[in-house]
């Protein structure tokens, strides 16, 4: 009977009932596929957000690899749902978001995707929205505040994002995850029980420990959350294009927050202040002591904080 125990159920019960608490409810809606789909191709987005048009300064939080917008941004959406309207998508790949296209939506796509969406709702078109990315978010986000610019996209957040990731750090993150493991991939989009602990241990400052995650319990996990968009996802990730030569990392004018987790083992903290430097070093940049490479929800009253303290004076437009 304990093999066919499930914790995702549970948890993302948890999770939908924090962001309902806030006061988001969730919808999803079907936009052209916005880069290179061709035809009639369309994508599904599913988000949540603040019922009506905006009474608060709207904010888009953009979540990063891994499971739906709601598990990773649900310690934030309560505290944030007071001060701002919040949209938190799950982007195309993930979650409820999906596409009929055959091409894998780039950054550019998520990011023309969450344009499209923002246009679509009361009160949103053309309006100036700040966004929060974490991890793969961050790229995205990037993307969204240079290519949309200050007239549209406001302040931006950056979370745990290694804008100028190199071949270079992926070998130094092999070398991090120890002896056994070929591509990053094989750690980052676990297919088996040991690279799932694996990745645990590497993201989390404090990882749970092994006895509490029995190897079905981490099957579970793979299965529920990796399995069926694992091929896509792999590259999805081998395709990031932001810091590369295909789109370099270059200053943007908006203000700019850079939050890190002081030991996060899959973007080392250094790394946060390389990409202050690539913005013209004007980012202001808070590492958070004894969180890993999600901060948000290993330290939340610490990032709300930061967050908090960072948006309430840049993002006053309502």
């Amino acid at each position: 009977m304990g093999a066919s125990l499930s914790l995702v159920p549970l948890i993302d019960y948890f999770a939908r009932r924090e962001f309902l608490a806030a006061g988001l409810r969730p919808h999803a809606v079907t936009l052209p596929y916005p880069d290179g789909g061709g035809g009639e191709s369309t994508c599904t987005v599913q988000y949540w957000a603040t019922p009506g048009e905006p009474q608060l300064p709207p904010l888009l939080l953009v979540h990063g690899f891994g499971p739906r917008a709601t598990w990773q941004w649900r310690c934030q959406v309560g505290p944030l749902s007071r001060h701002f309207h919040l949209v938190v998508p799950d982007l195309i790949g993930f979650g409820g978001s999906s596409c009929d296209s055959a091409s894998l939506p780039s950054e550019a796509t998520q990011a023309a995707a969450l344009a499209a969406l923002l246009d679509e709702l009361p009160g949103l078109k053309g309006r100036r929205v700040a966004v929060a990315g974490t991890s793969y978010g961050g790229f995205v986000s990037y993307w969204l505040a240079r290519t949309a610019g200050p007239a549209r996209v406001g302040p931006v957040v950056i979370a745990s994002s290694d804008l100028l990731k190199t071949a270079a750090d992926d070998r130094g993150f092999l070398k991090r995850a120890g002896e056994g493991w070929s591509a990053v991939e094989e750690v980052l989009l676990p297919a088996e029980p040991a690279a799932m602990r694996k990745l645990m241990e590497l993201a989390s400052y404090r990882p749970p420990p092994a006895v509490l995650m029995p190897d079905f319990l981490l099957r579970d996990f793979i299965q529920k959350l990796f399995t069926e968009n694992r091929e896509h996802l792999i590259q999805l990730f081998k395709g990031i294009t932001v810091g590369t030569d295909k789109f370099p990392v270059t200053p943007i004018p908006q203000e700019v927050l850079i939050i890190w987790g002081e030991q996060d083992q899959l973007f080392p903290v250094e790394k946060a202040f390389a990409v202050q430097r690539s913005l013209d070093g004007k980012p202001r940049v808070e590492v958070i002591s004894k969180t890993g490479h999600a901060p948000q929800l290993e330290d939340p009253t610490r990032f709300n904080e930061i967050l908090l303290d960072f948006l309430l004076v840049t993002h006053k437009q309502c």
